[in-house]
């Protein structure tokens, strides 16, 4: 992995090589270490290492961009060629931005040593502790778990430079019944490998698999649901680019208002509603630049259900003479300029103090859903979404878990969920299963369309 100084090195000779008045560098590196596990044996182990370096240049308004995998010299030079030929005919860009000088990152504690150096002998005991338990069950395991090392840097010949170090890791399992009939799902992201509690989600897993049995069908319609975090985040986290200032005031965000203008300052969700951003959250911190390169900072989007804030990408922010604004997703919600680098997800949804099963015993009849699957936009505007429930969905009678359920489709809008919602259990990290990150709690929500059956497992 590149350290601080390699990274500023080979930014500057690549900045060198670049004949254009305006040329910019993205460097990426990533190691990642992953242990896969299926009908309870391990079949894959794997390292890999990878480098980037992403090379935009323009002139005159005209910009170029080549990648580049390989890092010697006659392979930087030819990248920097390339672009510069793209951007000899490309047509000039309206919203090009003038590039960015030197900035104050601030310091973004993303990195711990042993998450960043673990090895299989630190993460094969995770494994057998989960297949352990699906033998003596008489269950059958699959998953996978992982973590990742991670550095990027920024530099531009206008005296632009940044270095970021980070680490992450995951566990996540499913585990069915011999005969393929059941299944249950566990997962945890943490930034220290070493805070993963494998026995719980094996346990976890377990138990919904065996619970699981036999699933009864039950008819369509709108129900009162229990999103545990996974599930809630799943939905929750497809709001991040609406609050994009420029997609709204050009009326195409459930924030605009018909006719002209927006929401914002005005009420939308109920009071215990608030949802913002912390790249310093030791949760989940994320990259101390945005997407546009400007420096980070925690920024609240929905403050006590009122929506407070909308993102500004340098480009608009021009335009409109506000401020530069971070978006949800840890970047820019889109603009002027060239590069990229935006940073991970730094979402966050304010919890309440319940647990499941508090939030569980408030309900007279409804659903518990584990997570979702296969989602996918119906309306950009509505934010109306389609997927399935899967891994242990069941029907909730006077307080109480009843009956396993057969799976779902639905389709639901994350704006009308959330204002649907009753009540919050306790915020915590999550992932789904299509990788989005976020830190979500789990909720009751009613009138949760689930418009068909399905027969998926």
């Amino acid at each position: 992995m590149l350290t601080r100084d390699e990274a500023q090195k080979l930014a500057q000779k690549v900045l060198g090589l670049s004949t254009f008045p305006e040329c910019q560098v993205t460097i990426s590196a990533s190691e990642q270490a992953y242990t896969r596990f299926a009908n309870n044996g391990i079949t894959t182990a794997s390292l890999n290492l990878r480098h980037t370096v992403s090379i935009a240049v323009s002139r005159d308004g005209k910009a170029g961009v080549m990648t580049v995998n390989d890092l010697d010299d006659a392979s930087l030079k030819a990248a920097v060629k390339k672009a510069e030929d793209l951007a000899a005919i490309a047509p000039a860009n309206p919203e090009r931005l003038a590039p960015l000088g030197a900035q104050q990152y601030p310091t973004v504690n993303d990195y711990d040593e042993r998450t960043a150096a673990a090895r299989s002998p630190e993460m094969i005991p995770h494994v057998k502790t989960i297949i352990d338990l699906a033998l003596k069950q008489k269950q059958v395991a699959a998953g996978l778990i992982e973590r990742s090392h991670r550095i990027s840097a920024i530099a531009n010949k206008a005296g632009l430079f940044g270095y970021h170090n980070s680490a992450d890791s995951q566990l996540t399992t499913t585990i069915r019944m011999a005969d393929g009939s059941s299944s249950g799902w566990a997962g945890q992201p943490s930034t220290k490998l070493s805070a993963i509690d494998s026995a719980k989600l094996a346990a976890t897993a377990s138990e919904k698999c065996a619970r699981w049995k036999n699933p009864q069908k039950i008819e369509p319609g709108n129900y009162t649901v229990v999103l545990e975090p996974t599930a809630a985040a799943d939905i929750i986290r497809l709001m991040a680019g609406a609050f994009s200032a420029r997609n709204t005031e050009e009326g195409r965000t459930f924030i605009s208002k018909r006719g002209g203008g927006t929401l914002l300052g005005e009420k939308v969700f109920p009071d215990f509603v608030t949802l913002r951003s912390d790249p310093f959250d030791s949760r989940q911190p994320s990259s101390p630049w945005t997407a546009d390169f400007i420096p980070t900072r925690a920024i609240t989007w929905v403050d006590k259900g009122v929506i407070a804030n909308l993102s500004y990408d340098r480009y608009w922010a021009g335009k409109t003479g506000k401020q530069p604004t971070p978006s949800p997703g840890g970047g820019f919600g889109g603009g002027g300029g060239f590069g990229g680098g935006a940073a991970q997800s730094s979402l966050i949804m304010e919890g309440g103090d319940a647990t499941l099963d508090q939030l569980i015993a408030g309900v007279e009849r409804g659903l518990l859903v584990t997570h979702f699957w296969y989602i996918r936009f119906v309306n950009q505007q509505t934010l109306q979404h389609t997927g399935l429930t899967r891994d242990g969905l069941f029907l909730i009678e006077n307080g109480k878990i009843t009956t396993p359920v057969m799976n779902f489709r639905f389709l639901e809008s994350p704006v009308r969920l959330l204002k649907n919602t009753k009540r919050l259990g306790q915020a915590v990290r999550v992932r789904g299963l299509e990788g989005g990150m976020m830190i979500a709690p789990a909720l009751v929500a009613t009138d949760f369309p689930l418009p068909s059956i399905s027969d998926a497992i």
